[in-house]
Order: structure tokens, then sequence, then C-alpha cells
């Protein structure tokens, strides 16, 4: 798979439409969002660095930031909708505990494998999830996703015991575990530190084993809670 990201007019050019000009301004949004932070980066600094003459352009495109962050996160999410419903295509009900957790992991890691240089989505999903006013947005979109729901409901027998709780407090972790080691890597390569492991695909094998230590371990029994925590939802 091939990084396709939009590039800046150059000179002489008649200038991107708008579609193109949405995508420059996605773009952007997404690489400062990564690299100097969601709150930090303004709407004006985001048209300075797409070289748009407008400093509202992003807002006139998008909205608010939010709607910003809704946005990359759903063109984040169409790809790796796309990568997951192929893997599971190519299962039948004999799939096992690896094979479906590699569904729910490599989609990702491929993806960022394939953007090279032009990684950023992990970091920017970081950030939005350890925000109470971003986390749910990249949770909406998220749970959108139909190949996430098929993955998650051919993992279901694999909880022990299958109680709710349990099992949603072991989603939730599977879902940071992903998230969080994805965009550690993902800065590393951008900066140029070492990284644990070699290869995007070294990097999910990783994570398929630790993840199959957190879906197996033996369960407590957890009292009924009198609040039911809101979900974690399918992340992407």
């Amino acid at each position: 798979m091939t990084a396709n990201r939009a590039q800046p007019a150059g000179p002489g050019s008649a200038g991107p439409g708008k579609a193109s000009t949405r995508e420059l301004i996605l773009d952007t949004a997404e690489r400062l969002f990564a690299e100097q932070g969601i709150f930090a980066t303004s709407n004006r600094r985001i048209a300075e660095a797409a070289g748009q003459g407008n400093n509202w352009v992003a807002g006139y495109h998008f909205g608010s930031k939010a709607d910003l962050v809704r946005a990359i996160t759903r063109r984040f999410t169409a790809e790796v909708e796309r990568s997951r419903m192929q893997l599971l295509a190519g299962l039948d009900d004999s799939a096992t505990l690896e094979e479906l957790l590699g569904c729910l992991v490599r989609p990702w890691t491929d993806r960022f494998e394939a953007l090279g240089p032009n990684s950023y989505f992990a970091r920017v999903c970081a950030q939005a999830m350890n925000s109470p006013t971003l986390r749910p947005i990249v949770v909406e979109e998220g749970s959108h996703s139909d190949s996430l729901e098929q993955t998650w409901e051919a993992l279901d027998k694999y909880f022990p015991g299958r109680a709710d709780l349990s099992t949603e407090l072991r989603r939730g972790m599977m879902q940071h575990l992903i998230v969080f080691v994805c965009a550690e890597r993902e800065g590393a390569l951008a900066e140029g530190r070492p990284t644990s492991r070699q290869t995007w695909a070294d990097e999910a094998n990783g994570l398929i084993d630790a993840l199959q230590g957190i879906i197996t371990a033996s369960m407590t029994d957890l009292p009924p809670s009198p609040v039911r925590r809101r979900p974690y939802g399918r992340v992407t």
C-alpha cells in the first residue's frame, strides 16, 4: 500500500480544488497535532503550515477542532476497515486466537508501515484518548466499524467466564495497549529514537503476544458495579 497524502500546490499551479484543500488541511492538521499537540495547535498555525492565505480555512472546511479530530479519525478508520475486512474474509470458524488478534492489530500496524514517515495518527489518537472531550469522538468513530464488531464477536469465546465487567475492562486495556504502543513507536521513528522492535510487523507480533495474555488471564470474581462504566468502544 502506498501512502497518498495531499501536497501543497507548486508555483504556477491553479491551486487545489475544494476536495484537495480539505485533504491538505487534514494532512497538515494531523501532522501538527502529532508533533505539537492537539490543543497547542491553532487553526491559524494549520493554515500557515498548509500555505493557505485564509487563517480560518480549517474552521471553514471542518468547523471546530473536535470536528477536525473526527475527520482525521474517520479517514484512518476507513483505511483500516478495508484491511481488516480482507483479513476476516480469509478466516473461518476454526480461526485461532492469534489469528483473530491479528485482525485487531495488523490493520493498524500495516497502515503505519505503509505511511512510513507520513505516519501521525497513532500519536493523535493517543492524545485524544487521554482527553475527556475528544475520547468520545474516537470511540464513536471506531464503533461504526463492522469489521471490528465482527472481530470482537469472534473473540468473545476466549474471554474467561465471559463476565460483562471483566470483559469490558479487558477490552479497554487491549485498546489502550494497541493505541499507546503504536504511538510510542511512531513517535520514536519520527524523532530518530531507537525502537524496541525492528519493524511494524515485529511490533504487531509483540502486541498479539501481550493481548493473548490479557484475554486469557485467569479471572478474579468482581462484585456487581452500582454504576456501569461507559464502554471504551471499538477505537479503529
